[in-house]
């Protein structure tokens, strides 16, 4: 069977995230929504996602079809019900879609032909920016399962003070010395080749994903997820890094999510609770104003390619979009939009030429290249953000 999973109705709610990758590729836990699916299913899944996101992250669709709502992340009970899906089988999960069959000769679906299934056990739904790093817990622990069940850890040095050891996984190759690891409020899963230098403390749930660096005296708290070929250091708090980014210095993150890309400069700061302790609200791109995320701790969602220079501070419930640049003393603005450049004294265009100049170093020094997609969709999203950008 072929399996694809689409974007759904909460992609605009995902931005600014999303304007850089479907829905099924945001990481949340220890891997990525189609990394989860991928190891459920055993099988790869292509993507139903923005045209301009397409060339990048093609469909593929052949005669039959299982079409999945990536905004759900799957569970074996979910996986064995959407692998024996028929014909004119549609699942729902409280009233919303999650998965149907489809054939590619149809060129629309009607649902009201198709055989309801209810499903009725509760599921992890990425519905909002903040569901990132707030469900993020949940996610860990289901991914820990997922990935250490019948494995064993490497083994972990003398010199590493552990508690509740057998809920702390190392991949092989892992860098390990004089740190406290403690797994008593959550499972810590450490991957291949990553680096946890000397003096850290780490307190679960805790996911250091590939190839990945802690640095010297950080201070790190649950629920946090630092993606592929990151650094971290200083002090974090529940925060999710999707990959290839940087906080490499002393200052504090929390209750944050930051994209591909991104960079901290030294002693930056994001406040994650308003000083009157009420109910922090975001930007949203879905309504084009701030509105209420239910949540008393909300800092920083920071899309990709995303800088900032050293003593940034910024306020609780930061909405930054994707290539900005920001820098200079005082809080910048709740909300910056995508390619802007300067701080808290106001904003100049981040010229696309200097955008591509400085992608193509930066993914250089990670051995990787900027490629003509990656130009064309950072083009796309520059046009598209054009409106947030009236200075």
């Amino acid at each position: 069977m072929n399996y694809i999973l689409f974007d759904g109705s909460v992609r605009n709610a995902l931005l600014p995230f999303t304007y850089t990758r479907p829905v099924a590729d945001i990481r949340i836990g220890i891997l990525t929504i189609r990394e989860k699916w991928e190891n459920y299913l055993g099988v790869t899944t292509t993507t139903l996602t923005e045209e301009y996101l397409e060339e990048k992250y093609p469909m593929v669709e052949m005669d039959t079809n299982i079409m999945i709502n990536a905004a759900f992340l799957p569970t074996k009970k979910l996986k064995e019900l959407i692998v024996d899906l028929q014909e004119n089988q549609v699942i729902y999960c409280k009233g919303e879609l999650l998965a149907f069959f489809t054939r590619n000769t149809q060129e629309e679906v009607n649902f009201d032909t198709y055989k309801a299934i209810d499903y009725k056990d509760e599921l992890i739904q990425i519905k909002n920016t903040w569901d990132i790093f707030s469900l993020n817990d949940k996610a860990i622990k289901a991914d820990f399962e997922l990935l250490t069940v019948g494995r064993k850890s490497e083994p972990i040095p003398d010199t590493v003070n552990c508690i509740n050891k057998e809920q702390i996984f190392f991949e092989e190759g892992v860098d390990i010395s004089f740190a406290t690891l403690n797994a008593s409020t959550g499972p810590i899963y450490i991957g291949k080749n990553a680096i946890i230098m000397e003096g850290s403390l780490i307190r679960g749930s805790f996911a250091l994903c590939n190839d990945s660096i802690v640095k010297m005296g950080a201070k790190i708290y649950g629920a946090t997820t630092i993606g592929p070929l990151s650094k971290v250091g200083g002090e974090l708090n529940n925060v999710v890094i999707f990959g290839h980014s940087s906080k490499g210095h002393d200052g504090y993150l929390g209750n944050a999510v930051l994209g591909e890309w991104c960079n901290l400069g030294a002693d930056t700061n994001n406040s994650n609770l308003k000083n009157n302790y009420a109910e922090v609200k975001l930007w949203s791109y879905e309504t084009e104003r701030f509105s209420k995320t239910g949540l008393q701790f909300c800092g920083l969602m920071m899309g990709d390619h995303s800088k900032c220079g050293i003593n940034t501070m910024f306020n609780t419930g930061t909405v930054i979009g994707v290539s900005t640049n920001i820098y200079g003393s005082n809080f910048p603005r709740n909300f910056i939009p995508s390619f802007s450049w300067g701080g808290a004294a106001g904003f100049t265009t981040y010229k696309m030429n200097k955008v591509n100049e400085v992608a193509r170093v930066v993914m250089q020094r990670k051995h990787l290249t900027y490629t003509e997609q990656e130009q064309k969709i950072l083009a796309h999203v520059f046009e598209i953000t054009q409106k947030y950008r009236n200075y």
